[in-house]
């Protein structure tokens, strides 16, 4: 794991946030993208040119942000982009070979019985890069449990495994997989290949109408220190899916960092 990108917003959080971050890339000699992506909304008749400006601005917020954390001999690279959310975070982690984004659940939301805000949950929603949220107030420490929940143990794109292998090797985790039978089972879901079998120490079989569910069922019995799910169309979230903003009632592991895995079909 070599780069790692933390959009920044304007909670309250932003600063503890980001020192996660670089302890976190510390342990990987990763260099981290501190970043804010921008847009301009034009207005008939404007005469003043904004896009400068707010660049200016933009810049100035990201380099005093950094300035009030203690940066451990990482290398930090500070970026403003212009620039529709989605797109643009797109294009910049491609540019900027991203392998991992770390986000905090809330990046603008004051709202405290929101888990995901929208900004958040639009990001982990609709991009296909790979996130790990780490809840507010969240302070460093090493990931020695990993649960891993899935529906299908089907991975036709191994590489999207990548960032689980970096986080297990690195801390030496041990890795338990939870597989949860729903009503949208097909035959050889549970066939688990060489390559992640290869990882697990243990697997538990659970049936539940979700992911989700087969999660809150488990979790508590594993108590890990971090929870990797898979971003599928009827995936972990998938209820939660309906909406970019996901409260806290509805996802009762807001205590625990969740790494989010890219589409792995």
């Amino acid at each position: 794991m070599k780069s790692i990108l933390v959009p920044v917003g304007s909670s309250k959080n932003a600063e503890s946030h980001l020192q996660y971050a670089i302890d976190f890339a510390r342990v990987f000699g990763a260099k981290v993208y501190v970043v804010q992506i921008y847009n301009v909304y034009t207005k008939a008749g404007t005469m003043i040119k904004v896009d400068h400006i707010l660049e200016r601005e933009s810049l100035s917020f990201l380099n005093s942000h950094v300035a009030k954390i203690d940066t451990k001999g990482v290398e930090v690279v500070v970026k403003t982009f212009k620039g529709k959310l989605i797109d643009t975070l797109e294009l910049a982690c491609k540019a900027l070979d991203i392998d991992l984004i770390l986000l905090e659940p809330r990046t603008n939301s004051i709202q405290d019985e929101v888990y995901l805000g929208k900004t958040s949950g639009k990001i982990v929603k609709q991009t296909n890069i790979p996130a790990l949220i780490v809840p507010e107030g969240y302070t460093y420490r090493p990931i020695i449990y990993i649960l891993i929940a899935l529906k299908s143990a089907v991975i036709k794109k191994q590489e999207a495994l990548q960032p689980l292998k970096d986080i297990k090797n690195q801390f030496k985790s041990i890795l338990n997989l939870l597989l949860v039978k729903t009503t949208f089972y097909n035959e050889g879901d549970f066939n688990v290949n060489e390559d992640l079998a290869s990882m697990i120490t243990k697997t538990t079989y659970s049936e539940n109408a979700t992911t989700f569910q087969g999660v809150l069922e488990h979790h508590q019995a594993n108590k890990p220190d971090l929870l990797c799910v898979v971003r599928r169309k009827r995936g972990f979230f998938t209820k939660l899916w309906e909406s970019n903003t996901i409260l806290k009632k509805d996802f009762h592991s807001s205590s625990l960092p969740v790494l989010v895995l890219s589409g792995v079909k």
